[in-house]
Parts: C-alpha cells; sequence; structure tokens
C-alpha cells in the first residue's frame, strides 16, 4: 500500500514499499531488503529476516579452508587462495549478470569452474587476462556502475568491513575492479605452500572471523549505501558487496591446536 510523504525535493510523493528478495536470479541467496520508495529513488532500506548461528549446519563453502585452518588442520595458502579467486569469480558473474553483459558473466563462471576443479594458474592465466582486461577497461560499464553506492575508504572500515570492499572504497566501478586485481593475484599464488594463517590471510569477503564473519558487516552496510539512490541501481549496489548469508548461519568453531 503507498503512503504520503514529502520527497528530498519537498514534493508530496506517494511511498511505496518494495521488497527485495529472497528468490531473484543473481542475488545473495536468503537475503531480503525491505525499501521504502518515492518516485524512482529509495528513501530507506532495512535487511530483514537475517538467518541466526545454527549448529550442526555444514561449513560455508567458501570460507571452509579458513576453518579447516581454525580448526588446526593444515591448509596450504595456495588452496586458500584458489577457493578466494573463485568465490571472486562468482561474485563478478553476479554482478556482470545484473549489468546486463551475460557473455562476460558466463566467462567469470567458466574460469570459476576450472579453478575449483584444480586447474593450474598456467591453464587459466592467459584466458583471466583477457577477461579482466575486457571487465575492467569496458566503458559502458563503468559508465553504467560509477557514482553508485558510493562509500570512502574510512568509512567502510568504520562500518567494520574489511576485504576488497574496504580497500577499494568509492563506488561499484571500484569494487568490481578490485576484485579482478585480487583475482589476478590469488592465481599467481595457487602453487603457494606456506601454510594458511586464517586470522592473517583474508577470506574471499574479508578478514575472517567465526564470531563476526565478514558479510555481517557487508549486509550493515547494504542501508547506508541503497538510501539515496535510484531503485533501477540497488541490485548493482547489492552484487558488488555480495555478502554470503551462508557465513552468519554456520554456528562457531572452537579454535584447537594440534601438535
Amino acid at each position: 500500500m503507498a503512503e504520503q510523504g514529502e520527497d528530498r525535493d519537498g514534493l508530496m510523493l506517494d511511498r511505496l514499499h518494495v521488497p527485495l528478495g529472497p528468490l531473484l536470479a543473481d542475488w545473495p541467496a536468503g537475503l531480503t531488503i525491505k525499501l521504502t520508495v518515492q518516485g524512482d529513488v529509495i528513501q530507506g532500506a532495512e535487511v530483514a529476516d537475517l538467518p541466526t548461528p545454527t549448529a550442526g549446519v555444514a561449513a560455508p563453502f567458501w570460507v571452509e579452508p579458513w576453518l579447516r585452518a581454525a580448526e588446526g588442520d593444515s591448509v596450504r595458502t595456495g588452496e586458500a587462495a584458489r577457493r578466494r579467486a573463485a568465490a571472486r569469480l562468482d561474485s563478478l558473474a553476479r554482478l556482470l549478470s545484473v549489468a546486463g553483459w551475460p557473455a562476460e558473466a558466463t566467462a567469470a563462471r567458466r574460469l570459476r569452474d576450472d579453478l575449483l576443479d584444480g586447474a593450474p594458474g598456467a591453464a587459466v592465466t592467459s584466458r583471466l587476462d583477457r577477461f579482466a582486461r575486457r571487465v575492467g577497461r569496458s566503458r559502458t560499464l563503468a559508465w553504467m556502475t560509477r557514482g553508485i553506492g558510493s562509500v570512502s575508504t574510512e568509512e567502510v572500515r568504520e562500518a567494520g568491513v574489511s576485504g576488497p570492499a574496504a580497500r577499494a572504497g568509492g563506488d561499484v566501478t571500484a569494487r568490481y575492479r578490485q576484485w579482478l586485481a585480487d583475482i589476478r593475484r590469488d592465481v599467481g599464488r595457487l602453487d603457494d605452500s606456506s601454510p594458511l594463517r586464517p586470522v592473517v590471510d583474508e577470506s574471499p569477503r574479508g578478514d575472517w572471523n567465526s564470531d563476526v564473519p565478514p558479510s555481517a558487516a557487508l549486509i550493515a552496510l547494504l542501508p547506508r549505501l541503497l538510501a539515496g539512490a535510484e531503485l533501477a541501481a540497488a541490485r548493482l549496489i547489492v552484487a558488488s558487496l555480495d555478502p554470503d548469508l551462508d557465513e552468519l548461519v554456520a554456528s562457531r568453531r572452537e579454535v584447537t591446536a594440534r601438535g
């Protein structure tokens, strides 16, 4: 139902309450955001019905190496780099699909699948470089995403966000370009046999902390980024952070030392 209220120009316009999620293509699974919209502008956003930690559920797939390392298992840095690069390609695929570039979304998913299947770095590097150049240098994609969901590096760090979103700061364009840079660096580390340090080496969405997983901070940041944005930009903003709600569902695991 609509209700009336002043918009940012002082005009009385209908306010509509519009839910996004949880069942949308290329949308974080399980996420629901309730928007208050006037015209085509989002006046407010609220994340609803977040899952709570549940004992006995399976480990979140994308952070499974970090959980194993925290429990004392021997995990190579190269294994974690492979999982992290695949996770960020998965996120990029969703953003590119939402942006209306299905061909490059498919390319990202194929690279993701090859990494998860254990392909050596030499087998994917040239394809990844071509993909990164096409996406990173696309004027159309940059024009579509420039100025959307802008936030400073200081603001994201104050919000507890870490990882690529914190390093990039800026807008959606800055965030997907940060993903590209991080993926290329990780593919160069697939053979790193040093032990993973779960407290130091970041997980796909930031510094891993099972008490407050990095996706929790990304979700908390979303209302701030969505307020004032055009409705058409909402899905691009969400895709540029791509929180993983499985991180919130997993129960906290006790760290044990193994000799």
